[in-house]
């Protein structure tokens, strides 16, 4: 009698057995939808941004040349200012890219390995455009942060700095500038902070005007945190997609802005140079033939500035809560 119900037991009976199981297996899933609902907005952003296809080809584009720019180096024959005598007098017919000499790209028009200097202006204008892009974007995050959270007159006198800094000509500012302090790479991310430091005031001050006035921001005044740590600890990691956004986008027209005055001659100086220094002076001598020196360094350049300009299409779409 004990052996009959224990075999007849709803326990041990194969179909309650199966429906058991099918149930625990629902609840897994639905335990896994939920913790997908659930997921933080940085892990959404993060799976969204990895599903842009031409964001990723642009990451790896990106990382394909600084890579060059790291290591590029340590594959170069001759030095950034070493003259190859024996091309000096025929760089029209000989001294085009070649395996057998060890000029990759060939050489410029005063008989300097051109790899090498492009694998030299590929860091400084990298450098510089990152660096002053970065600095200038915190900078004007910051400002715009303070204009924002006090108003008043404080918002009155940082908008005044903005719209001063917006009406000056930063070509003139450019040649002003290296006429007191030199031409240097230096000077040259220094003179693109101050005149890119408005970069991201704007947005970042309409951000904290709306913040300031949410529940979260009364409860930490009511808490007596001071206005300094509201800002750095509440107001800027609410808004860091935000900063994040404008910076993809304020380095490619950091990197643009450099090429453009060091194309004009008022940039990067000798022995140094950089992407636009080596554009400029390979635009100068292609009409003799010598395009080569023309072509490696816009190559790297736009591959670089359309990679930067996919790479920050793809941080707007992943990180704006809009497309959530």
């Amino acid at each position: 009698m004990t052996n009959t119900q224990t075999t007849d037991s709803p326990e041990n009976h194969p179909r309650t057995a199966f429906g058991a199981r099918r149930q625990f297996e629902q609840a897994e899933l639905a335990a896994a939808e939920e913790m997908i609902t659930n997921r933080s907005f940085w892990a959404d952003a993060r799976r969204r941004f990895f599903k842009n296809r031409m964001a990723m080809i642009g990451c790896v584009f990106l990382l394909a040349i600084f890579l060059f720019a790291i290591f590029g180096g340590l594959f170069a024959q001759y030095n950034i200012e070493e003259i190859d005598w024996s091309l000096l007098g025929n760089v029209e017919t000989e001294g085009g890219p070649r395996l057998d000499n060890g000029h990759w790209f060939g050489v410029d028009e005063l008989g300097r390995d051109l790899y090498a200097r492009v694998v030299q202006g590929t860091r400084v204008s990298l450098m510089v455009g990152f660096l002053a892009g970065v600095a200038a974007v915190l900078i004007g995050s910051c400002f715009g942060a303070i204009a924002g959270y006090y108003g008043g007159r404080t918002d009155q006198i940082i908008m005044a700095a903005y719209n001063i800094t917006l009406s000056i000509p930063y070509i003139i500012f450019f040649v002003v500038w290296q006429a007191f302090f030199g031409r240097s790479v230096t000077q040259m991310i220094l003179v693109m902070i101050l005149i890119n430091w408005t970069a991201g005031l704007l947005i970042t001050r309409g951000q904290v005007m709306t913040l300031k006035n949410r529940e979260f921001v009364d409860a930490a005044r009511m808490m007596g945190l001071s206005d300094f740590k509201i800002i750095a600890r509440h107001i800027l990691p609410n808004m860091l997609w935000v900063i994040v956004i404008y910076t993809s986008i304020t380095i490619p027209d950091a990197i643009m802005m450099e090429s453009l005055v060091s194309f004009l001659g008022v940039g990067i100086q000798e022995p140094q140079t950089s992407w636009g220094a080596l554009i400029s002076e390979g635009a100068s001598t292609m009409t003799y033939g010598t395009l080569w020196q023309l072509l490696f360094p816009a190559l790297f350049f736009a591959v670089n500035q359309i990679s930067l300009y996919y790479i920050g299409d793809g941080l707007r779409d992943a990180l704006d809560p809009k497309e959530r």
